[in-house]
């Protein structure tokens, strides 16, 4: 190795050890000192290092600390890469948490601490799921396989919704843990392995793998463009386990997984399906292990069928609804729209790692890390919410602004009956989900506060959808029937059927419907992503002095959604929606100043944002405003208001704030 590579390589490690400290000093990962661990127990290995169970502190409390053979430049960037990863969907109830990280020090050699990152993760006491169900099979009903599976496609629909894909979903990574599946290494095992040139299990999980990808393997012409994985070769593999899961027995038991296996599933041999097995259930599993992608259905199309054998719905899956090009999408249990709000980590200075992620999901961790993450108030169209930000609706009343009065007009009016004019019904809920949005309620919010007006004045959501149905006569009508295909009021999720409405109406310069057109390009719903227009409709909205469209401008520019990255625009497009009464923009502000994004770093103003918005019900600044009266950071240390504002972020529901609630309470009962 020539001195320049080997000097590049040094500069380019201790970039991300450096990046590695400061979140450790920072507090933004938790960590744990090694001497704290013991009773340590093997209990997994593969091409990326090997994993042990340890009880912490001699309690009884066990993690699972993952090794890695390597820690060079590559094994260094893929840890920063794997908490980046780790922190977007954690959140999730089926997805292994990572706790923190630990420094190994090697006793067999002069090695720097820095070279022995060990990431400490959430223990799963029954093992993987191959190991699983060869001792649980026995004993499990048709429906205890439906609900594994569905937590599954759950987990897999997390990562592809945070724009992760795993690439390596085989039954050893898939991790059970009180009945619950835990997914683990969504990718970091596979992209160490692959860097260190790890071949020692090249044929290990052949039978998950996309097939599409053997055909780049094979082809002799060294010209030929080598296959991607991408989130339908994850369905693959979903498909798969599927199938596992109704056997209990891994794919092709008993045979040699070699080059013969890789060529006869290439040229399609798939399983035996079992015997009994449902049909519906059946169907589901061939059609995510097509050989073709293009006829795989996307994840959310795999829970939502998997949803309802659950519920005992009677569901037929035919061609046309896997070919549609509008997916009706139904994605049950995401804990929080959190994951459309949070830039995690960007706190610190990681313009070197590309983000996985456009909107990104903020999660449980443990510890008291310094959380200050950025929040979008792009609408999402994720249902069944938790309700973590619940105490906004509460908190309504506090926003003294002119624009609110036509709702309080709305709700004195009373009950009213149907033979009133439905269109003025439809001005109506146009003016409230505009104002509720330029309020910055989140989009289920505003969804719920659309269907308690219909329950406030005895009407039937299908009644004004069939209505809708028949008279497209308006902006405001042709878009709030979208509105109704998009959120599934009066009728299924149908984005493609919402995506061409919104572009009818937003023709006729409908502002909310030229919102919703910038969030569908922005999430690929009913059409294909596409930043640059998701920006440039924005960017029309934001125009017009409309504070959600500003909000979403600050945020494109922070993070480089079809546009370059510029800092010093985010700030001042957050300033602007903020000065419009924007909460969540006032959170984004208070961000801003806290980091020195885009203006001079200044934690008293920080703390004045953060605090007007924590005051406003954001649960995000209730957390932060606790972090800041913990430490007396920006303000000065005062413990008890920091216990009042992590209550009031953890009755929202908010993760991160039950956990640094509960370690500050430890803190203060160990005095």
């Amino acid at each position: 190795m020539s001195d320049n590579k080997k000097m590049h390589d040094t500069e380019n490690k201790d970039e991300w050890i450096n990046w590695i400290e400061e979140a450790i000093d920072k507090e933004h990962i938790k960590y744990y000192e090694y001497e704290e661990f013991s009773n340590f127990q093997e209990i997994g290995s593969g091409s990326f290092g090997k994993v042990y169970r340890a009880n912490w502190k001699n309690s009884g409390k066990c993690f699972a600390l993952k090794s890695f053979f390597k820690h060079n430049n590559i094994t260094l960037k893929e840890i920063v890469r794997e908490l980046k990863n780790q922190r977007e969907v954690d959140y999730h109830d089926n997805i292994i948490r990572c706790h923190g990280i630990t420094k190994f020090v090697s006793t067999e050699s002069q090695t720097s601490h820095l070279q022995n990152y060990w990431l400490v993760m959430e223990y799963a006491n029954s093992g993987n799921l191959r190991c699983y169900l060869e001792k649980n099979f026995n004993k499990l009903t048709w429906k205890d396989k439906y609900n594994m599976a569905y937590q599954l496609a759950c987990a897999v629909s997390c990562l592809h919704n945070e724009e992760i894909i795993h690439c390596d979903l085989h039954s050893c990574n898939i991790l059970v843990h009180q009945n619950t599946i835990k997914l683990a290494d969504f990718g970091l095992s596979k992209r160490i392995g692959a860097s260190s040139n790890f071949q020692s299990e090249l044929f290990g999980m052949v039978p998950y793998v996309d097939p599409k990808s053997f055909n780049g393997r094979n082809n002799d012409d060294q010209t030929a463009q080598m296959y991607s994985l991408n989130k339908k070769s994850d369905v693959y593999s979903i498909g798969v386990l599927l199938w596992e899961i109704s056997s209990g027995k891994p794919p092709f038991y008993g045979e040699k997984y070699d080059i013969g296996l890789v060529l006869e599933i290439s040229r399609g041999r798939r399983e035996t399906v079992v015997l009994d097995t449902p049909e519906n259930y059946k169907t589901i599993y061939t059609k995510c292990w097509d050989g073709e992608p293009d006829n795989r259905p996307t994840i959310h199309q795999v829970v939502d069928w998997l949803n309802k054998l659950i519920t005992k719905t009677d569901v037929i899956i035919t061609e046309q609804e896997i070919n549609e090009t509008s997916i009706n999408i139904n994605i049950p249990e995401l804990q929080g729209e959190l994951s459309q709000l949070l830039e995690n980590f960007d706190k610190i200075d990681t313009k070197e790692i590309d983000s996985i992620v456009i909107s990104s999901g903020q999660k449980n961790i443990s510890s008291d890390k310094q959380e200050f993450n950025e929040a979008s108030s792009i609408s999402t169209n994720k249902s069944e919410l938790q309700g973590e930000l619940s105490q906004l609706i509460e908190n309504f009343d506090k926003i003294n602004t002119k624009e609110i009065d036509s709702i309080e007009i709305l709700s004195e009016q009373g009950n009213i009956s149907i033979e009133k004019d439905i269109n003025i019904i439809v001005d109506e809920i146009n003016d409230l989900i505009s104002t509720l949005l330029n309020k910055g309620f989140l989009g289920h919010l505003v969804k719920q506060q659309v269907i308690d007006y219909f329950n406030d004045h005895n009407m039937n959501s299908q009644e004004i959808y069939n209505w809708l149905l028949d008279n497209q006569i308006s902006a405001n009508s042709i878009f709030l029937f979208g509105y109704f295909n998009y959120y599934e009021i009066g009728t299924s999720i149908d984005y493609k059927k919402a995506f061409n409405l919104f572009i009818n109406a937003s023709k006729q310069d409908h502002i909310l419907a030229q919102f919703f057109v910038g969030d569908c390009y922005l999430y690929g719903y009913g059409t294909t992503k596409n930043k640059k227009l998701a920006f440039e409709y924005y960017e029309k909205v934001a125009n017009k002095n409309i504070s959600y469209g500003q909000n979403s401008m600050g945020y494109c520019y922070k993070n480089r959604i079809g546009v370059k990255k510029d800092p010093k625009k985010a700030f001042c497009w957050y300033e602007k929606a903020a000065n419009n009464g924007n909460i969540m923009a006032i959170y984004n502000l208070g961000y801003c100043y806290y980091d020195g994004i885009g203006t001079k770093t200044n934690k008293q103003k920080a703390f004045v944002l953060y605090q007007e918005a924590a005051e406003l019900g954001v649960f995000l600044a209730q957390n932060n405003l606790a972090l800041m009266y913990k430490k007396g950071d920006g303000v000065t240390k005062d413990i008890n208001k920091a216990m009042y504002w992590f209550q009031k972020s953890a009755e929202q529901g908010y993760d991160l704030a039950k956990t640094n609630l509960k370690d500050l309470q430890k803190k203060i009962d160990s005095l």
